[in-house]
Formats: C-alpha cells, sequence, structure tokens
C-alpha cells in the first residue's frame, strides 16, 4: 500500500512540472491579410492586379467590411497593395527597395549595431560588388556612376547634399551589378553610413578629396572592364573610412540611434 501512495506522488510531480504556452489567438484582420499576402507572395495575385471591393472581399472571408479595411491597411504599410489614383480598388504592388531596406536599418538600430559592425559589413560586401559591376555594368551603368561622382567633388559647401551623391555612388555601383539582391543587401547598411559620414566630412578636411579620389580610380576601373581594380580600389576607399573615423574622434563601438 505504501508504494502506491509513492507511485501516486511522483506521478502527481511530474504532472506538475509540465508547462505549456498559452496559445495565441489571431485577430481576424491578420488572418485575412495573411491569406491575401500569401497570393501575392507566390504569385497569384500578379502585380498591377485589382482586389476586389471591401464588401465582396468581406463575403468572401465571412467578416465584416472594418476587418477588411484593417488587413488591407497592414498590407499597404508593407508595400504589398496599394491605392492608384482615382481609383477606389486596392491593386497589388511590390515593396520598393528603399522601404525595404528602411526597415531593415531601423531593426539594425533596435538591435544596436554599432559604427564598427556597419563598417566591418561593408568591408565585406562593397569590393565585390564592384569586382561585379565591372564585369556586368552598362554604358548607361558607367554614366550614372561618373555622375554621382561629379556631383559628389561639385559640392565642397553642400555637406548634406555631398554626402548623399557618396551614398549614391555606391548604390550606383551597386546597380550595375544587374543582380537586385546586391543591391538590396547595401542599401540598409548605406542609409545607417550617412550620418556618420555627414560628421567625418566636417571634421576631417581632406576627406573630401580622398573620397574624390578613390572615387576617380574605382570609375577608371569600371571603364575599363578591370574587376581586380575595381575590388581593390573599392577595399581601400572603405578602409580609409576608418581612418577618417578615427581621425574625425567618432568612437566606431558606440551604437548607432535613429537620426
Amino acid at each position: 500500500m505504501a508504494v502506491e501512495i509513492e507511485e501516486a506522488g511522483s506521478e502527481r510531480t511530474a504532472a506538475a512540472g509540465v508547462r505549456f504556452e498559452q496559445i495565441l489567438i489571431e485577430p481576424a484582420y491578420r488572418k485575412v491579410a495573411g491569406a491575401i499576402g500569401e497570393r501575392i507572395v507566390n504569385r497569384s495575385l500578379r502585380e498591377g492586379e485589382r482586389l476586389p471591393p471591401e464588401a465582396e472581399l468581406a463575403r468572401q472571408f465571412g467578416v465584416n467590411r472594418s476587418t477588411i479595411r484593417e488587413a488591407l491597411r497592414e498590407l499597404e504599410s508593407r508595400g504589398l497593395v496599394k491605392r492608384r489614383p482615382g481609383s477606389k480598388l486596392m491593386a497589388v504592388s511590390r515593396p520598393q527597395h528603399n522601404a525595404v531596406a528602411e526597415g531593415v536599418s531601423r531593426a539594425l538600430v533596435m538591435h544596436d549595431v554599432t559604427f564598427l559592425e556597419v563598417w566591418s559589413a561593408l568591408t565585406i560586401l562593397e569590393p565585390p560588388i564592384a569586382e561585379a559591376a565591372a564585369r556586368a555594368r552598362s554604358p548607361d551603368d558607367l554614366a550614372r556612376v561618373v555622375d554621382a561622382s561629379e556631383h559628389f567633388a561639385a559640392l565642397n559647401a553642400d555637406t548634406g547634399r555631398a554626402v548623399q551623391y557618396a551614398a549614391e555612388f555606391f548604390r550606383c555601383v551597386g546597380r550595375a551589378t544587374h543582380n537586385q539582391v546586391l543591391g538590396l543587401a547595401q542599401e540598409p547598411l548605406l542609409q545607417l553610413l550617412v550620418p556618420s559620414l555627414r560628421v567625418m566630412i566636417d571634421k576631417v578636411p581632406q576627406a573630401r578629396l580622398r573620397i574624390a579620389a578613390a572615387q576617380k580610380r574605382i570609375v577608371q576601373a569600371l571603364e575599363a572592364r578591370d574587376p581586380e581594380g575595381a575590388r581593390t580600389w573599392m577595399t581601400k576607399h572603405i578602409r580609409d573610412f576608418r581612418k577618417g573615423y578615427e581621425i574625425a574622434g567618432i568612437d566606431l563601438e558606440l551604437r548607432i540611434t535613429a537620426e
């Protein structure tokens, strides 16, 4: 009898140690947004295709129109649908690179990334991009890279715009690869680079000349379709940023904050 009591007590102890997570009840508008979003992502609904009116969507999903409106607002915030001018209907759209990159940039800031981490990522990413651009660039691509470089060199008194063209130079080189993944990968980093670059250029007098000189060398390599030269000069260009930060007194271990 004592054995039976002991076994029952052990079972109760074991049962008491079992824990389950609460089941999360997803709001109806999230389920609707998920269903429509899945159709968009798997290309059942194509870019530009109009969605049915809210009343028809409400009928099909068996929910209120207010639920449909909330679902469409969520999809619109994600760049998956938009309302065309003069139309009451939502149409399928593709998220723009800038919008996607802004979301990634905000996430990186919230994860306490440092200037050093962004700089290190650029040293890994940008040289191969320059190398690929030297192989794949078209005459129009080269013209856009040259234009960004010339605008940067000409803006001696306007640091804000000069820095934007310094970032645009990287973007144009990225576009010259004709690889959308590479362009999307570099954009969040460039958005985080701009604020520190603005401070560095203002504090380091020789920074403008060194950036312009590096850009010129990269342009020459792209023009000559010289992948090795493009990679080498892009590597030097990115490494030079660190020297500029150190001269400007920017602590690379500091966390990046939103502007």
